[in-house]
């Protein structure tokens, strides 16, 4: 055998070592080695996995945009069955909102409550945590956003026929992608690792496009200070 046959004998078993290591490329592989198995199913299968998984998460972050009733909200929000903080953007203002057991609070600056109706009540709640009644249209419209459960229930449906649309990864995750008539109802990213928790969400018909995040990680609600809190009684000012 000559010296060049040699090199290349060394070389081809070096890239048939490599292929096997890598478990990709070269021809060869199966994707779902070393996952929880997912990616395997159909894609309702998938689905309906990543929706139990989510239901039984204590808690998750939730950040980016929803589209509802033609208006845009950027979301950056961290839920439980129990409550949920964190902060909401529309139209160029942003607002922190605060849920504990049934109780919501709204806390923006003056601007956010000078520009929405009532230019008298801008300094008085300046950074303060408004108690938004159980009465007032506010609460239903905002509650929703501080809702794991019903939040979660809304979002994670995919319309149309439902397929697998291949591996992909999300911060470095790997995950499985499933769409709904072929992406026009929607994508899910559902992850290949650990639990098959959905990892992000392509609304369908340009209705957002939400991440999930910190799936099972506890965090804290604090009840507000008094001086810190303003009731307003049954319904807010003009907003």
């Amino acid at each position: 055998m000559t010296a060049i046959s040699q090199v290349r004998n060394r070389r081809a078993a070096l890239l048939s070592a490599v292929c096997v290591v890598a478990l990709a490329g070269c021809g060869g592989g199966d994707p779902d080695a070393g996952t929880n198995g997912v990616g395997k199913l159909a894609a309702d299968k998938i689905q309906s996995k990543s929706v139990t998984a989510a239901s039984a998460a204590g808690a998750v972050r939730l950040s980016g945009t929803v589209v509802t009733s033609g208006r845009t909200y950027t979301l950056d929000m961290r839920l439980k069955s129990d409550g949920g903080s964190g902060s909401v953007t529309s139209k160029g203002s942003t607002f922190g909102l605060l849920r504990i057991g049934e109780q919501l609070y709204l806390k923006a600056d003056a601007d956010f409550w000078n520009s929405n109706g009532d230019s008298g009540a801008g300094d008085t709640l300046h950074g303060k945590y408004v108690k938004v009644p159980q009465g007032d249209p506010s609460y239903k419209k905002f509650s929703g956003f501080t809702d794991k459960d019903v939040l979660l229930s809304s979002l994670l449906t995919l319309h149309g026929s439902l397929a697998t649309d291949g591996h992909h990864a999300q911060h470095g995750v790997r995950t499985i992608r499933i769409t709904g008539d072929k992406g026009s109802g929607g994508t899910l990213d559902v992850s290949l690792e650990g639990k098959p928790y959905p990892l992000r969400l392509v609304r369908a018909g340009g209705a957002g496009t939400l991440t999930f995040s910190d799936w099972g990680k506890s965090f804290t609600v604090t009840q507000p200070k008094d001086d810190d809190t303003v009731d307003y009684g049954k319904q807010l000012p003009s907003s």
